[in-house]
């Protein structure tokens, strides 16, 4: 029977049937029960309960004695009949046989367009006595990683503002870059250069773990006018594990909801390393084994689903920039060698760079970006590549240059290193308030390029020319001279 041969009071049974259902199947889906435990130890960061029904990654609430507010915890495993609980606050209140209560669900954070230009903390509260946002909808800071065949190959170049990086390292739309340095080698400024600089649409900024001191500093120097196109999010060093690693999360929750509104997302943080200290502390609180260096294996599970979160996806990218604290300048320690061989290109800042004020302090050489070659021109590449042989030629002979060993004329290669040596300095140093883009980058680059040319009588390589326009070969049988590039300054 078509609805217009239906009379009204079908019609409205109809609708009736129709919503029941809906209601019927809500209720089937829904868990009706409350289910509540008591608090029957509490050992360093971890409670447990006895009697709570609840599943791994579901938050619930610790009623607090003598007037104390409830605290939040997460389940974070289980030891025989007991559950494990791990709050997202100070213990303050939790007592003998205090009641606990499961929600049914796992930690969400409210994202939407009024978190641009927002300081909040891991649990997504705002810190920045600003009031809370209120619009935007409720997101759980686990998510999936796109599917493999869903993300688009990486072929667009995304600018940093940083010469160094734009013309050396290149970074794609959507490319995850590591940052590996020690402490105090300059991560923070540069991570400020590029949140200043680079042409994303939204930056999304987590610091984990960092000195509370540092918060402010970055925020209002570091960041400066940017703070308006970005989202900060801060954990710092005196809070609780879980809220550090749910720091982590909750960036990336953030940053994926704008990557769903088909924005471009730079989304930095600082540090991964602190990340994975404070899944240690979690993993080791809670019985599991110490593996390399201390680090228990859960460190090692949960690295790649963090950083595979970021990348292309069918609408939007998230290019991800990640500093790794590396432990006593050790680029080869656990942390640092597991995000290696998970990330597509690594930058290292080396302290020896910093002592010498050479900022921002890249060490060019053990630098990589595994799409250089997919981002950028075959004339850029090969400049770059002239580039790189240069220094290291300089390095090689560096001791020789600096006791007057060696000997001009030896090395043409070396002679061209010593002569641009202060031109290289030039391009590769750059002052935090200096902006760049990756097009100026490329121009000097290209510039250099031509003038190893110039003085070594090598350099990149030209792209092949028409064979009827090729120059006829040299007395003797020999081919001509390949012209340098062309000098563009």
């Amino acid at each position: 029977m078509s609805p217009e041969d239906q009379t009204p009071d079908a019609v409205v049974a109809e609708q009736l049937g129709d919503r029941l259902k809906h209601v019927g199947n809500v209720l089937r889906a829904s868990d009706l029960a409350r289910r509540h435990g008591r608090v029957s130890d509490l050992i360093g960061l971890v409670v447990e309960a006895t009697g709570l029904q609840a599943e791994v990654g579901e938050i619930c609430m610790v009623n607090g004695d003598r007037g104390h507010p409830p605290v939040p915890a997460e389940v974070v495993g289980f030891r025989g009949a007991r559950t494990l609980l791990m709050p997202l606050g100070e213990m303050h209140g939790i007592g003998p046989a205090t009641t606990t209560r499961a929600t049914g669900t796992p930690f969400r954070i409210r994202v939407g367009q009024d978190l641009l230009g927002r300081v909040i903390d891991g649990l997504g509260k705002p810190i920045d006595g600003m009031p809370r946002a209120t619009n935007g909808h409720p997101r759980s800071t686990n998510a999936s990683p796109p599917d493999p065949l869903d993300r688009p190959r990486i072929d667009q170049r995304v600018d940093l503002g940083v010469r160094a990086l734009d013309a050396l390292v290149p970074c794609g739309r959507g490319q995850r870059l590591g940052i590996f340095a020690g402490s105090g080698v300059g991560k923070s400024s540069l991570l400020g250069m590029i949140a200043r600089s680079t042409t994303a649409d939204v930056n999304v900024i987590a610091l984990v773990g960092e000195r509370g001191r540092e918060v402010k500093e970055f925020v209002e120097r570091d960041l400066g006018d940017a703070l308006s196109r970005s989202v900060v999010v801060v954990a710092t060093s005196d809070q609780p594990a879980l809220v550090r690693i749910k720091a982590a999360f909750t960036a990336t929750a953030i940053a994926e909801h704008f990557r769903d509104q088909g924005n471009d997302v730079m989304l930095m943080m600082d540090s991964v390393t602190r990340f994975a200290m404070a899944q240690r502390e979690v993993g080791l609180a809670i019985g599991e084994p110490p593996a390399t260096r201390g680090y228990t294996p859960s460190v090692f599970a949960q690295l790649p689903r963090l950083l595979e979160r970021s990348g292309t996806a069918r609408t939007g990218s998230i290019t991800g920039l990640y500093t790794v604290l590396v432990d006593g300048d050790d680029m080869n320690e656990p942390i640092a060698d597991a995000v290696r061989s998970i990330l597509d290109g690594h930058v290292v800042l080396t302290r020896e760079l910093a002592h010498a004020s050479h900022y921002p302090a890249i060490d060019v050489l053990q630098s990589v970006s595994r799409l250089v070659g997919e981002i950028v021109s075959p004339e850029v590449r090969a400049a770059g590549q002239a580039v790189r042989q240069l220094m290291a030629s300089y390095k090689e002979k560096e001791d020789l240059i600096a006791i007057g060993a060696y000997q001009g004329g030896t090395d043409p290669t070396v002679d061209a290193a010593i002569a641009l040596r202060p031109q290289l300095d030039r391009f590769l140093k750059q002052r935090p308030d200096e902006k760049s883009s990756a097009a100026e980058a490329d121009e000097l680059l290209l510039d250099i390029a031509a003038r190893i040319g110039e003085y070594a009588g090598v350099g990149p390589e030209p792209a092949p020319a028409d064979p009827a326009e090729q120059p006829a070969s040299a007395p003797g049988g020999s081919a001509a001279a390949i012209p340098p590039l062309p000098n563009l300054a």
